[in-house]
C-alpha cells in the first residue's frame, strides 16, 4: 500500500462515516465520489429553485375613473388569453367592453370562433368626448357613455358602453335632458316599430309589461325628445351594436350602477365623433374608430387635420403625420400618441397589462345538458365546423339566448337548439329563428340524446 494515498483514504473514510480496508487511489476516489452522490453527511444542499413569477393581475378598472382637468385620455390597455369555445361577446360583457370596440381593437379575429392561445387586446383606455364634462355624454361613434357626476370628487367619471340605433333609425344627435325615471318599466312600442314587427309575422301588443320580454329592462330613463330613452335591456349582446331602434341600451349590470346616480333634469349631449383628440402626460393622442355611413369621412378628416395644425402651432408640438394616418387608416379605436418620436401602435399595444382568466365569464350563457331529451330545432346544415360553432355561438347570444351546439352529422355539421320542453317551445324558437336571422329551422320531436341520426355534440370548452 502507497502510504501517500493515506490521507485520501482517511478522508473518504471520515466522509463517509465508516471503516473500510485501504484501497487502491482509483477505487478510493470512485468510493468518494459515490459516497458523495449517496447523500452522505457532506452533500451540498439543494440548489433552491427560482422564486415563481406574481400572479398575473384579475382585473383593471373598467368603470371610473380619476381625470385631470387637463387630460382627456383615461384608463389602460390589457390583454387575455384566448381559449377554445370563447366568443368576443363574452369577453367584452366581463369587462365593461361593448361588441364593436372590442371587435375594433382585434382586426382579423373572428368574433365567434376566435384562435385559442392568442391574446386579445382590451381597449380599456378611453380618450374622452369633446364635449362639457357634465351630466351625461354619449359618444355614438364609440358606443360609449360617460357620466361626470355634478357632486362627485372634482375628476371622477364613470363609462359604459352601450346599443344605439340601428341604421334608419340613427339615434339623434344635440342636447337633452332626462325628465323621469322609471324603476321596472312598461313599454309602449310605437306604431312604426307594431307595424315592422306584424310585417315580420310577429305581432306586438300595444303595451309590454316589466319582465323577461319588455326590451326595456328593469330601468328607464326618459329624454325631453320624446320616444328616446337611457335603458336596460333584455338583449344583453346586443351592447356594442346598432341594434335598437334609436335608444340608448347598457348591460343590466351598467343600468343598474347608473340608474341611481343620473338625477331627473341631468344634462345629456349625444355626439358622433369618431376621431378624438386627448392628452395624457404630456403627450397627444390620437384615437380613430370608423365612421358611420351618415357621416361625411372627407370633411371628418379635413376637420381634424385643421385641428391638430392648429394645436402645432398654439402649443409648439411636433406631430407625426405618417403615424397620424396610420392611426386613421387602422380605426382600431385605440388612443396612440402621434408626436414625433412616441411609440408606434404596436409599442403601445405591446405595452398592455396582462390578465390573468377569470375562472368564468361574466354572464356566459350556460347550455343545458345534451343528453336532457327534449324537443330540438335544427337551425342549420353546414359542411365546415367552423361554420356550424359560429352559428351555435351567435344563436347563444340572442336576447333571450337561443341554447344550441354546433354537431357532426354524417359528412356534415348540423347546428341543434335545444332541448325544449315541449313542442310549443320548438315552434315558437323555429320562429324566432326565420324572423330575426332568416333561417329555415326544423322541429325535432323528442329524442334520448342528441346523438340521433349520426350527431355527435362537439364539445364546448374556454374556461
Amino acid at each position: 500500500m502507497n502510504v501517500l494515498h493515506f490521507p485520501v483514504f482517511v478522508s473518504a473514510r471520515r466522509l463517509c462515516g465508516h471503516f473500510s480496508l485501504p484501497l487502491p487511489r482509483p477505487l478510493i476516489l470512485m468510493a468518494v465520489a459515490g459516497a458523495l452522490l449517496g447523500g452522505c453527511a457532506f452533500t451540498p444542499p439543494p440548489r433552491e429553485a427560482p422564486p415563481s413569477p406574481p400572479p398575473l393581475p384579475l382585473a383593471v378598472e373598467k368603470h371610473r375613473f380619476s381625470v385631470a382637468g387637463d387630460e382627456s385620455v383615461v384608463g389602460q390597455l390589457a390583454s387575455v388569453e384566448i381559449r377554445d369555445g370563447d366568443t368576443l361577446s363574452d369577453i367584452a360583457r366581463h369587462y365593461g367592453l361593448g361588441f364593436q370596440e372590442l371587435a375594433e381593437a382585434n382586426p382579423g379575429v373572428d368574433p365567434w370562433v376566435p384562435e385559442a392561445g392568442r391574446r386579445l387586446v382590451l381597449p380599456l383606455q378611453f380618450t374622452l368626448p369633446d364635449a362639457p364634462r357634465k351630466g351625461v355624454v354619449i359618444n355614438l361613434a364609440t358606443m360609449r357613455l360617460y357620466h361626470f357626476p355634478a357632486k362627485a370628487a372634482e375628476g371622477v367619471i364613470s363609462t359604459y358602453p352601450v346599443g344605439i340605433g340601428k341604421e334608419g333609425r340613427s339615434t339623434p344627435t344635440g342636447y337633452m335632458t332626462v325628465v323621469r325615471k322609471t324603476e321596472f318599466p312598461t313599454w309602449y312600442p310605437t306604431e312604426n316599430i307594431r307595424r315592422d314587427h306584424a310585417l315580420k309575422g310577429d305581432p306586438l301588443p300595444p303595451a309590454v309589461s316589466p319582465g323577461p320580454d319588455n326590451p326595456l329592462g328593469d330601468y328607464a330613463m326618459y329624454l325631453s325628445r320624446p320616444q328616446y330613452l337611457i335603458h336596460g335591456t333584455n338583449k344583453p349582446y346586443s351592447i356594442g351594436f346598432r341594434a335598437s331602434n334609436g335608444c340608448i341600451r347598457l348591460y343590466p349590470e351598467d343600468i343598474a350602477a347608473v340608474f341611481p346616480e343620473v338625477k331627473p333634469g341631468a344634462a345629456v349631449r349625444i355626439v358622433n365623433q369618431p376621431y378624438l383628440v386627448g392628452r395624457k402626460g404630456g403627450q397627444v393622442y390620437l384615437e380613430a374608430h370608423e365612421p358611420y355611413e351618415e357621416l361625411n369621412r372627407a370633411r371628418l378628416k379635413s376637420e381634424l387635420t385643421a385641428r391638430l395644425k392648429r394645436l402645432e402651432k398654439k402649443d409648439g408640438v411636433v406631430l407625426d403625420w405618417t403615424r397620424v394616418e396610420q392611426v386613421l387608416s387602422e380605426a382600431r379605436g385605440i388612443p396612440v400618441p402621434i408626436q414625433a418620436n412616441s411609440p408606434p401602435m404596436a409599442a403601445v399595444v405591446a405595452q398592455a397589462i396582462e390578465l390573468r382568466r377569470p375562472v368564468a365569464w361574466f354572464g356566459r350563457p350556460e347550455l343545458p345538458a345534451a343528453d336532457a331529451g327534449g324537443w330540438l330545432v335544427k337551425a342549420a346544415t353546414t359542411h365546415e365546423e367552423s361554420s356550424a360553432r359560429r352559428v351555435a355561438a351567435v344563436l347563444n347570444h340572442q336576447g333571450p339566448p337561443i341554447p344550441a351546439r354546433a354537431v357532426k352529422a354524417g359528412d356534415g355539421f348540423e347546428v341543434l337548439a335545444g332541448p325544449f320542453k315541449d313542442d310549443k317551445t320548438a315552434k315558437t324558437v323555429a320562429k324566432r329563428l326565420k324572423i330575426d336571422l332568416e333561417l329555415d329551422a326544423e322541429v325535432r320531436p323528442p329524442v334520448d340524446s342528441m346523438h340521433v341520426a349520426g350527431a355527435r355534440p362537439l364539445a364546448r370548452s374556454g374556461q
